[in-house]
């Protein structure tokens, strides 16, 4: 036991440079987080990252019109050493001001001495002789070795692009939103089109339709896009603000969704349609998420209410839309999908430029893509739209997908993929049996798409944080989740979504965008206080649901 105790931030004369107490793979805020909390536990820490610089999925999202989608200062850390000092532009900052922040937080926690960038993890292979893992990096280019690993990889990665015949052939520039050219790429005077609508669909072509000479939208499914309500902050504004910060920070733990505002407890049920159209009123003038994750709770298990609260959203969008049949598109008189089961995203004019006159909506339900050219893209009715450049806004293998594309051996020679064929299966969304010491944040099967980033990335990274002090402090070596856990939280998570109208929804909530995933809930769907609350009664029990050894 003595030679695989966690070794306390010092390196024998047997380890090689590369060896580490932990390897935590993603520089977003739960990566960085814990590297900078483990550090001061006196770990010998090591992240790794594909990317160039810090910011995770802001390093990556550069496309015109990226903008972070929850308000601050809930979108970023809690520690007063760095907000104190830190003022925003804006309620809702650009990918840009994410990018200052990040260095802005490096400034403060020395973060880039123990950061490995255009580091790519390939696999990881469990060595059960020594409790270690070995991680392969951009394709055995090298490697690095640690006892622990923390994936940190976050919810929206990898990219995702559907086969589409011909796409090969667009001789134009085409990027997917979250691959885009790090140097930028100007749409004035050039048809754009934009594949896809969800948050990074919405975004570009709000930008895009201001300097295009046309724009096509190809839409499947509308986006049930909500008002951002965008306000500009001065220092003096902030300061004032920040008189409330450790309060909202201290509320997000309490809050179904990790923010400082909550559900509604009252049942929508419960009221008259009046009554529910004034509250309605109030969550929309308030902008942001508040209509969607402020609502009443019942939003997301009544149809009634849900369907109330459709209604008044599609009513509110077509009154700013002058063609009506370009209003039937984007807010049909039924939804496809329940309200708020699919991700609702944050708009500031997007609904506005359907109505000018270099802007198209293609309706890829009635007449899905059929076939793209070297400068166009063909419908099924033999239409051809002439582009000159190509956004494919197309999503994700969310949630578990930056995992699954890596090659991930735990005991007996048994792969990720494996173990997660019949679906995913993890204890508290933290660990999966047959796989020691390899843990997940902000990843599959916790809250991970119902809270933002840095919520998750302090809350949940408290959990992990001090469950590896835990096992340094009592001297265990190796620690991985039971089956029996794993299967006793799957069934939790199938059991709570199946009492919600989620798997209503063809979503990437359920993984349905993606072909042959298994059409399940990705996320714990019960709400942030109850997945702290088991977190913490795990603890409480020694980490029941674990194998300490």
């Amino acid at each position: 036991m003595e030679d695989t105790k966690i070794k306390s931030n010092a390196k024998s004369a047997d380890n090689g440079a590369n060896d580490f107490d932990i390897v935590i793979v993603g520089a977003g805020f739960s990566g960085v987080y814990q590297l900078h909390h483990l550090r001061k536990l006196g770990f010998s820490v090591r992240l790794l990252d594909a990317g160039d610089d810090l910011g995770g999925i802001w390093h990556w999202n550069c496309y015109p019109g990226a903008r972070v989608d929850t308000h601050v200062p809930i979108y970023e850390f809690s520690d007063e050493t760095l907000w104190r000092d830190w003022n925003w532009s804006q309620r809702f900052p650009g990918w840009e001001e994410l990018r200052k922040y990040f260095n802005y937080v490096d400034s403060k926690w020395n973060l880039r001495k123990d950061i490995q960038f255009k580091s790519w993890v390939t696999s990881a292979q469990f060595n059960e002789e020594d409790n270690n893992w070995t991680l392969s990096i951009n394709n055995g280019e090298s490697t690095v070795k640690a006892q622990f690993v923390i994936m940190a990889t976050g919810s929206s990665s990898p990219p995702y692009t559907p086969k589409i015949e011909g796409l090969e052939n667009f001789k134009g520039p085409k990027h997917h939103t979250a691959l885009w050219p790090q140097e930028g790429l100007d749409f004035t005077g050039k048809r754009v089109g934009v594949i896809g609508t969800g948050a990074s669909g919405v975004q570009v072509v709000q930008e895009a339709a201001k300097v295009a000479k046309h724009l096509t939208l190809f839409q499947r499914t509308p986006n049930t896009s909500l008002p951002m309500k965008q306000v500009s902050y001065d220092v003096e504004t902030q300061t004032e603000m920040k008189k409330n910060y450790p309060a909202q920070f201290a509320r997000r733990r309490e809050t179904f969704a990790g923010f400082d505002f909550d559900l509604i407890m009252t049942p929508g049920a419960d009221l008259s349609p009046e009554e529910r159209t004034k509250v309605f009123d109030d969550l929309w003038n308030n902008g942001g998420f508040s209509f969607w994750l402020g609502n009443f709770h019942d939003v997301f298990t009544n149809k009634e209410v849900n369907l109330a609260a459709y209604e008044y959203w599609r009513d509110k969008v077509r009154a700013r839309i002058k063609d009506p049949k370009t209003a039937a598109l984007l807010a049909p008189t039924a939804p496809y999908d329940p309200f708020g089961t699919k991700r609702c995203s944050l708009e500031n004019g997007y609904y506005d430029v359907f109505n000018q006159d270099n802007v198209t909506l293609a309706d890829m339900r009635a007449n899905p893509i059929k076939r793209i050219t070297s400068n166009s893209v063909i419908t099924e009715d033999g239409q051809e739209y002439e582009v000159d450049v190509l956004v494919l806004a197309t999503g994700f293998d969310a949630v578990s997908g930056a995992i699954t594309h890596m090659d991930i051996t735990g005991v007996d020679g048994l792969t990720m993929k494996e173990y997660w064929k019949d679906g995913l299966r993890t204890h508290l969304g933290l660990a999966s049996a047959g796989f020691p010491n390899f843990f997940y944040l902000y990843g599959p099967q916790s809250p991970t798409a119902f809270w933002n980033g840095p919520s998750s990335a302090e809350h949940q990274g408290e959990v992990l944080v001090d469950l590896l002090k835990h096992l340094r402090d009592e001297g265990y070596a190796r620690c991985e989740s039971t089956p029996e856990a794993d299967q006793i939280w799957t069934k939790l998570i199938d059991d709570k979504v199946h009492t919600q109208l989620f798997p209503l929804a063809n979503s990437w909530y359920m993984g349905a965008n993606i072909p042959g995933k298994k059409r399940e809930s990705l996320n714990f769907t019960g709400g942030v206080p109850l997945y702290l609350q088991k977190c913490k009664e795990s603890a409480d029990k020694g980490y029941e649901g674990f194998v300490l050894s």
